[in-house]
C-alpha cells in the first residue's frame, strides 16, 4: 500500500495541457463588448441569469464565463442576485409549468429599460423537452426576447458575441 501511495505522489500528473488561448479574438471582443456597454449604459451593463428549467449545461457554459480565462467583469458585464439590480435577463432552459410564474415574476421586477436574451435551443424552442407535459415551451412564448443564441450549450464565446449583438442593437 506505501508503495502505491508513494507512486502517486512522485509521479507527475495525468492531465493535458490546457489548450493555446484565443487571446486575439478574446481580447478584440471584450474591447467592443465594454466600449458598447459605456457608449449605451454609461456604465457596466448588469445580468441576472434565470435558469427557466434547463439541463445546466447553459449555466455551466455561463458560470464560465466568470472563470479567469474570461473574466467578464473586466468587459464591463456583471452577474447581479437581484432583477431589481438588472438591464439583461439570460434565460435558459424551456420555461417549464413550474418556472412560468417565477420567470413572469422576475421579468416584471426588472427595471424598464430591460432586453431579454434566450440562451440555448431549448430556450428558444424548448429544444429536446419541447412537447413533453412539463414545458410550455421556449422563452418568447411567456416574455418577450431581444436575442436568440444558439447551441445546446452555446460556448461563452458565442454568449459574449450575443451580448454583443444585443448591446449594438439597443
Amino acid at each position: 500500500m506505501l508503495k502505491f501511495l508513494l507512486q502517486g505522489l512522485t509521479r507527475p500528473p495525468l492531465t493535458e495541457a490546457p489548450p493555446a488561448p484565443e487571446d486575439a479574438e478574446l481580447a478584440a471582443l471584450a474591447a467592443r463588448l465594454q466600449a458598447a456597454a459605456r457608449r449605451r449604459l454609461g456604465r457596466s451593463l448588469s445580468i441576472r441569469e434565470v435558469d427557466a428549467g434547463s439541463c445546466n449545461a447553459c449555466e455551466l457554459e455561463i458560470h464560465a464565463l466568470n472563470n479567469a480565462y474570461y473574466d467578464v467583469e473586466r468587459f464591463g458585464l456583471r452577474f447581479v442576485a437581484s432583477p431589481r439590480h438588472a438591464d439583461v435577463l439570460l434565460v435558459t432552459g424551456p420555461v417549464t409549468n413550474n418556472m412560468r410564474q417565477a420567470l413572469e415574476r422576475t421579468y416584471n421586477a426588472t427595471p424598464n429599460p430591460k432586453w431579454v436574451v434566450a440562451v440555448g435551443d431549448c430556450a428558444i424552442d424548448g429544444g429536446c423537452f419541447a412537447g413533453s407535459a412539463v414545458v410550455e415551451g421556449g422563452v418568447s412564448k411567456i416574455i418577450p426576447v431581444d436575442i436568440h443564441i444558439p447551441g445546446c450549450p452555446p460556448p461563452p464565446l458565442e454568449t459574449l458575441k450575443g451580448l454583443l449583438t444585443l448591446l449594438e442593437q439597443m
